[in-house]
């Protein structure tokens, strides 16, 4: 596609990468913009980051840098590091080898399979989606297409480059990208990508549980966790994604809620995401208006959250945030004129609890009345001025001087 008949601009490309691009491209290497840069540029979206493509290898990449690092030791890439922290990633064409290439140990297989060199055409055919396959040639600013990505593009629909079955067999995260492309882009999803996230859904609990951590915030700092866990559900990839997590209608309502408040500004933090996840489940579990000790509601708590917390690592303090959130609303929910009061409105915790539980309220209707006054309190509670001390400064005490110690006589 050449540069007239797209909408990409090199006034909207980072001008680090653009220098990176210029560089490569004078001495002699083909240089393309890769990746979820030019689908978004392409959609008149503004790009997360830039990546860079080219057949240069990642030695003859440093040579051109002096600012450039080599990382990975099975997957080699060129980082180009400029102030302020920014780092150009900068990664070889790569090919899909073949299978009398592989060494003879089966232990080498993964190295060997991620270091071999290509052209760009068989670079765009080791992708995930189609729309990801694009790229743009810094050379004469066209936009190049081997895998059918611009037609999906124009048709808003998210395509896996070869058999789906297959890429997610490889990748098994692979199927949860493709529901947030669609919850982000508003693209719908191709019916052989769908059928493969069907067969293959089991196979999402082999990948890393870290990863699967990683991804699952990146959804809330997107703003698309709530509809993505919703259609992870729909076609059954929710179970096998947070070992063995059943989400509610309800639930999936409250995450979307958070998703709206990322939109409007406000970000959503891990402890707030467990919290959410889960008190549908506490508050069966601890129903405010039973009576029950606290320390009861800190155990049932605990016990919810940490079958989550220890199979995906979570930090203690994230851990005890979430389970604070959770016995706070327990305590809000209650309503007021309960023992311990004004030490409750000391916790630091109450104010993003007291907003979780209003989020909740929104979706099932109930607690609007205990909501209500505990913002009264507490809102009066802010207006209300410091208690100052008109009395006069008192002088300080004089420290009394200690006796010097006795020493006894020396025996005779």
């Amino acid at each position: 596609m050449p540069r007239d008949r797209h909408p990409i601009s090199r006034k909207l490309i980072d001008p680090d990468t653009l220098k990176v691009l210029y560089r490569l491209h004078r001495h002699g290497h083909k240089a393309y913009l890769v990746g979820g840069s030019v689908r978004d540029l392409l959609l008149e979206r503004r790009p997360k980051d830039f990546d860079v493509g080219t057949d240069a290898s990642p030695n003859q990449v440093k040579k051109l840098f002096k600012n450039c690092f080599l990382v990975g030791r099975r997957f080699r890439l060129a980082h180009i590091r400029f102030a302020g922290g920014k780092v150009i990633e900068v990664a070889t064409f790569r090919r899909k080898p073949k299978e009398d290439e592989l060494p003879e140990d089966p232990a080498e297989h993964f190295g060997f399979r991620e270091n071999v060199f290509g052209t760009p055409r068989e670079d765009a055919f080791r992708r995930d989606f189609t729309i990801n396959g694009l790229f743009y040639d810094i050379s004469d600013f066209s936009v190049i297409d081997h895998v059918g990505g611009l037609e999906d593009l124009e048709a808003r629909r998210i395509r896996v480059i070869g058999d789906p079955t297959e890429r997610f067999t490889e990748d098994p995260v692979r199927m949860l990208r493709a529901l947030e492309f669609c919850a982000r882009l508003d693209f719908t999803l191709d019916a052989s990508v769908r059928e493969g996230i069907y067969a293959c859904a089991p196979i999402i609990a082999e990948a890393a549980p870290a990863r699967i951590r990683e991804e699952l915030m990146e959804l809330f700092r997107h703003g698309v966790g709530g509809r993505v866990l919703r259609d992870a559900s729909a076609t059954g990839l929710l179970e096998p994604l947070l070992a063995g997590y059943r989400g509610d209608e309800r639930t999936f309502a409250l995450l979307e809620i958070l998703d709206r408040h990322h939109r409007q500004g406000r970000p959503v933090e891990e402890p707030y995401v467990l919290a959410a996840l889960y008190l549908e489940r506490f508050l069966r579990t601890c129903p405010p208006d039973e009576p029950m000790p606290v320390t009861e509601v800190v155990r049932r708590a605990g016990l919810i959250l940490s079958p989550h917390c220890r199979y995906f690592s979570i930090a203690r303090g994230i851990s005890h945030q979430a389970r604070e959130l959770l016995v706070g609303i327990f305590r809000l929910a209650r309503g007021r004129r309960q023992r311990g009061e004004q030490r409750l409105l000391t916790h630091p915790m109450i104010p993003h609890a007291l907003k979780l539980l209003a989020d909740w309220s929104e979706v099932c209707g109930d607690y609007r009345s205990q909501v209500a006054a505990w913002r009264e309190l507490i809102d009066a509670a802010e207006k209300k001025p410091m208690p100052t001390d008109d009395k006069k400064p008192q002088r300080p005490r004089s420290r009394r001087r200690r006796k010097p110690r006795r020493t006894p006589p020396p025996k005779k």
